[in-house]
């Protein structure tokens, strides 16, 4: 592990030399990747410094040890040596989880897909309150969140929507809501008053960027331009602005209307279509890569119930990591992150597990 961590501070002090440079300064992409780079290596990098520190702490508490015979010095060094020991052991772990491999996805923003799933009409009740959720969660952690395509049904619900989240880091944390959320409740629609169990369907995705190749011949998609029906506002039915792309080997329909240009409509389609043939990619990568979705924790498996909401003991279950909170209201408010920070946690933990002892 050391001689991997000397080598990564080598390098980051080679970067920075290198950003000094007037030759990286006048170019703008190298510079760019150069502090991309130094970004991405800094917590490491600080970590490691942290931990020599500590080891010298450890090196000179031994020291003062062995030279002192006053017994309050001692007592001191000895205090220094069990902190120093301790942070020592904090950073190694650390430091084992920053050397995990990344997912080259974390960095993204997403396209979700939530579709109403058992439960008729209460399901589709359910699955409008999981996008509101999503909703205040991306708010509160300043992501701008935008509706690509979506069906409501009359009573406030929806069959399916489809949105963006943008945001630094939205895939690292949200990658973890994929699977099968169940609510458990009276529905308002019931006047026996009896508990009923719904479900809703969450895929998340990571939207497509210029650095993935992935290539649609014009000849597998065919466009459609029709006009938009629907709530929109003012003239939304007065222009064929709706476009349907239909993507034959899939079978893959994108409908897009919420924008009243064509063009708007047709590149948020495009791009729905581009992150959903690139999700199928990555589908049926992780299908084969059956090691390693057993060291993940639920990032793959679209038919796993991951959670449940359960609305008479006001309870949030987590079945992947078996964590119960007691908070359904502020969780559905948008409060996700100690279910979501429990999920990182077990998720790093299963791979440190995994990994050979021998890489550090």
């Amino acid at each position: 592990m050391f001689e991997r961590l000397e080598a990564v501070l080598l390098r980051y002090e080679d970067i920075g030399l290198e950003l000094a440079s007037p030759d990286v300064v006048n170019n703008n992409e190298r510079f760019r990747r150069l502090m991309k780079e130094q970004s991405d290596l800094t917590p490491l990098v600080d970590a490691y410094r942290e931990y020599k520190r500590a080891g010298q702490d450890i090196a000179d508490s031994l020291e003062l040890l062995d030279a002192e015979s006053d017994a309050d010095m001692r007592e001191m060094a000895k205090e220094e040596l069990s902190d120093a020991k301790q942070r020592q052991e904090l950073l190694e772990n650390r430091i084992k989880i920053l050397l995990l491999p990344r997912d080259p996805n974390d960095d993204k923003n997403v396209i979700i897909e939530i579709r109403a799933g058992a439960g008729g009409d209460e399901a589709a009740l359910f699955a409008a309150e999981i996008y509101r959720m999503y909703v205040h969660y991306a708010e509160a952690k300043g992501w701008k969140t935008q509706a690509l395509d979506f069906e409501e049904i009359g009573i406030g619900g929806m069959k399916y929507i489809n949105f963006q989240v943008s945001g630094l880091g939205a895939y690292s944390r949200l990658k973890y809501e994929s699977g099968v959320h169940r609510v458990q409740r009276v529905p308002v629609t019931e006047s026996g008053g009896r508990i009923h169990t719904s479900t809703c369907t969450v895929a998340v995705i990571p939207e497509i960027t210029e650095d993935i190749d992935l290539d649609i011949p014009e000849s597998d998609v065919r466009i459609d331009i029709t006009r938009a029906s629907g709530n929109g506002g003012q003239g939304v039915n007065t222009t064929d602005s709706a476009v349907r792309l239909t993507h034959y080997p899939t079978g893959i329909v994108i409908y897009s209307q919420t924008e009243r240009s064509q063009r708007q409509n047709k590149e948020k389609a495009w791009a729905l279509l581009r992150s959903k043939l690139y999700d199928l990619k990555m589908q049926e990568q992780h299908d084969q890569e059956a090691d390693l979705r057993r060291s993940q924790i639920g990032t793959g498996d679209r038919s796993e119930k991951i959670r449940t909401y359960n609305y008479p003991q006001s309870r949030v279950t987590d079945h992947r990591i078996k964590l119960t909170l007691y908070r359904l209201s502020e969780i559905l408010e948008g409060d996700l992150d100690e279910i979501i920070d429990s999920l990182i946690a077990a998720d790093q933990e299963a791979k440190l597990l995994k990994m050979d002892s021998n890489n550090f």
